[in-house]
């Protein structure tokens, strides 16, 4: 049988996680693909570091250029994360004419146009399906099971952490600060967790899906991000109430010009394919697949021309499911190297020139907005008529009874509207007298 050799860069969480995968199953793999992938090399930061999966010394190596460079090592895996060094791994190894197999979303996030050019230049190939959702094969579909489709929609749960936090909140009506600290205890979240909840980890993996989807490169500085620290245990009790459950959801949406919605000013400008890439916390209907997916699931909605619906659901996290997905580019780039050629859909190639990420201010959408008001006559009113000025309709209001005088919750449902004139209208709101803390917006999603 032939065979290819295989250098791992990082022997941390996930590189013994695949050092583990490949012994358990790399027998199974040969016999599918024709090819044995043979592990030669592991370079890690220190012998002994603590990993999950014990790697043996004599695979062991701290000279990652020495893997790299070896004339024997036919496929480098970079497992060692970071966008400093981990991009010079793997330009180096591009360079050399071998591909590349990465699970590391935040290098692809910054540098991905940088690299998937270099691995187009040096005839070779990048790939990534470990860097979005874990062991959900979401970069694959994308890439060849819908390559006859237009990506209309796309909607993803990719972060776990924000995940666990809020079906915690939702199920035990806890507040967000207890839940994320005992998440913190349970090893759910990191000690400083801000990547994850404040939404980067989740831009990281959307602007990928997003880029891979529309056929440009996302620039991470145009995708609107928004965590999930605003979020209470009313905001989940009300939405609840009202047929929602709240989730972190990475929105991609392209947005059509139609006779009843006339083009944006930014489309009229610049003439191009409008797509909105956003991250923030989203109402989804309880009817809804997505408003199903709890704890530390991950899962992406995509909405094709041609296919339809279809949903993506598994770990999006994890030695092992992170292991999965590796071996599976393992036996995408074996295949390359056996056949002299890269014969299946390439790992990401440029196809759209003129498309744009779309403004986070023109974006339009409904919202759930909760204020902390004073329980006097007038309140509403006062509210009522900043919104009517702003040309923002009210679908409904919800206002719990209270004694006159004391602060209460006030919810408003509103209509469409774009998000630069709701931004201004809760400023204005904000600063009335009786308003006592910062509006909370929070949009909803109808997936139409």
């Amino acid at each position: 049988m032939q065979q290819v050799n295989l250098g791992i860069i990082g022997g941390g969480t996930v590189g013994s996680g695949v050092f583990h995968a490949l012994q358990r199953n790399g027998d199974l793999m040969a016999s599918r693909i024709g090819i044995k992938v043979h592990l030669r090399k592991v370079a890690v930061k220190a012998f002994d570091e603590p990993r999950p999966y014990p790697i043996p010394e004599s695979y062991l190596t701290t000279d990652w250029q020495s893997v790299v460079n070896d004339p024997k090592v036919d496929i480098v895996a970079e497992l060692a994360g970071g966008t400093g060094i981990a991009r010079t791994m793997v330009l180096t190894a591009l360079k050399l004419g071998k591909p590349v197999v990465t699970a590391n979303k935040a290098l692809l996030s910054a540098h991905g146009e940088e690299l998937f050019s270099a691995a187009q230049k040096h005839k070779t190939n990048l790939y990534y399906e470990a860097s979005v959702a874990g062991g959900i094969p979401i970069i694959k579909s994308l890439r060849e099971g819908f390559v006859g489709n237009r990506i209309t929609q796309l909607y993803g749960i990719v972060n776990g952490t924000c995940n666990y936090i809020l079906t915690r909140m939702k199920l035990e009506g806890a507040d967000f600060a207890g839940v994320l600290a005992d998440a913190q205890k349970q090893g759910y979240a990191e000690t400083s967790p801000d990547l994850d909840i404040d939404g980067w980890d989740s831009q990281h993996k959307i602007g990928i899906l997003a880029s891979l989807a529309h056929g440009f490169w996302m620039n991470p500085k145009h995708i609107h991000v928004e965590g999930i620290r605003h979020i209470s245990a009313l905001d989940m009790k009300f939405a609840s109430d009202l047929g929602y459950t709240i989730k972190l959801l990475g929105i991609v949406k392209r947005i059509e010009e139609s006779k009843d919605k006339p083009a944006r000013k930014s489309q009229i400008a610049n003439r191009k394919s409008q797509i909105q890439v956003s991250v923030y916390p989203t109402l989804i209907p309880h009817a809804h697949v997505l408003a199903s997916v709890n704890d530390v699931f991950n899962a992406v909605f995509v909405r094709g021309d041609v296919v339809g619906d279809t949903l993506f659901y598994g770990r999006g996290a994890g030695k092992d499911a992170t292991a999965s997905a590796v071996l599976s580019d393992f036996a995408d780039a074996a295949l390359d190297l056996k056949f002299g050629t890269k014969h299946r859909v390439p790992a990401f190639v440029p196809h759209e020139r003129d498309g744009a990420v779309l403004p986070m201010d023109e974006v339009t959408s409904r919202y759930f907005v909760r204020l902390t008001v004073v329980d006097r006559p007038g309140t509403l009113a006062r509210i009522a008529a900043i919104f009517g000025k702003a040309n923002i309709g009210i679908s409904s209001v919800i206002q719990p009874e209270g004694h006159e005088g004391e602060s209460v919750p006030l919810i408003f449902m509103i209509h469409d509207a774009p998000n630069a004139a709701m931004r201004k209208a809760l400023a204005k709101i904000g600063k009335l007298p009786v308003v006592k803390a910062k509006p909370v917006m929070i949009r909803v999603e109808s997936f139409e």
